[in-house]
């Protein structure tokens, strides 16, 4: 029994691991999206 909870708890920590690191991605690609607002920035492409 101790071997399931062992390995319940090791799939556990990988599952929130691999949460943040999608949630970590997703808050980069929406601040990138972000980025297109600007008029500014496309002022070399005149």
């Amino acid at each position: 029994m101790a071997f399931f909870t062992s390995a319940i708890t090791i799939l556990q920590t990988l599952v929130v691991a691999l949460g943040a690191g999608l949630a970590v991605w997703g808050v980069i690609n929406l601040l990138e999206g972000y980025g297109n607002d600007n008029p500014g920035a496309n002022a070399h492409v005149r």
